[in-house]
Formats: C-alpha cells, structure tokens, sequence
C-alpha cells in the first residue's frame, strides 16, 4: 500500500498555494539520500521553501521531491525522499502539519506481522428477551 505521506504533502502544498501562502518543508537531513545544499543544514534539518516563485522544475512524487533553486545564487537540484520530510506548512501562518518518521507505514510490526488486537471484541449489550 502507498505511505500516506506524498498525499498529505501534496494537500498541504495546494493548500497554501490557493491561498497565497508560501509552502515550505522540514527536511531531516540525516535520512538516506537527501541531496539538499550542505551550508545550509542545522541539526541535521534544513527548512526549503517550495513556492513557485522560489523553485523551477518542482516534483511532488509518491516517492521524492525534487526541484531547482538557487541558494546564494548557485543553481542546485534538490532531491528528498518524501520519508524524509519531517513538516510541510504555510510560512506566513505556520498552518501545515508535522509528520511523524513512521506515518503511513501500515500497521505491521517490525517483523513484518500485524501485531494482535489489544482487545477482543465485546458481545452485544442488549439481551435476548422471550
């Protein structure tokens, strides 16, 4: 099944762009494959803005997002895989949503079993009346 995650970006980004607000993302740099301008990270996070104004060439894949930009005036494509974005939100308002590193996973444990309902299913609380 396809995480959740590409379509709450996606959401979120047509969200802020109908309203004249400026889309940005978290990104955790510290995921695999992140190709974002080094200079710029703190913590191992960097904050991209993902406008139309600021990106050329922008891709909001079910796998990665990428784009052109300029950063200090250097042309630099940028490439996240969407598990590594860690918010997308309107900069102006900061309206948008945190995601967790785990969303939309599925309910598998981490041995590939679904882990056991914690409750059983109760039986009906009405009665049979005769």
């Amino acid at each position: 099944m396809v995480s959740t995650r590409p379509y709450l970006i996606r959401a979120i980004h047509e969200w802020a762009v109908d309203n004249n607000l400026t889309p940005y993302i978290l990104v955790d740099t510290a995921q695999g494959n992140v190709s974002v301008p080094d200079q710029l990270i703190e913590d191992n996070k960097i904050v991209l803005n993902i406008a139309s104004a600021a990106v050329a060439n922008l891709t909001l894949g079910d796998e990665h997002i990428s784009f052109s930009a300029r950063f200090a005036g250097v042309a630099t494509e940028v490439f996240v895989p969407v598990a590594a974005v860690r918010a997308v939100y309107a900069n102006e308002n900061g309206v948008g949503i945190a995601l967790p590193s785990d969303l939309g996973q599925g309910s598998a444990s981490l041995d590939g079993s679904v882990p056991p309902n914690p409750r059983p299913p109760k039986g009906s609380h009405l009665k049979i009346i005769k």
